[in-house]
């Protein structure tokens, strides 16, 4: 969470039941793009795969917060 408040990305991450990670963000593409480096870097280890689907932003996401 403190990378996309730091970057001031909006959406939310959610662990989900077979392991994998689910992350919604919304911010500028060059944003983005710095955003999911900075996970890839710090969280390297963790990381076996990584899927990506850009889609046009909805605007209604205004935090960046943890979904259970």
């Amino acid at each position: 969470m403190d990378i996309a408040r730091q970057q001031k990305v909006c959406g939310w991450v959610k662990n989900l039941d077979d392991g994998r990670v689910e992350i919604t963000a919304e911010a500028s593409e060059d944003i983005l793009k710095n955003f999911l480096q900075e996970v890839n870097h710090r969280f390297s280890s963790y990381i076996k795969d990584l899927n990506k689907e850009w889609l046009p932003a909805s605007g209604e996401l205004s935090d960046f917060g943890i979904k259970f």
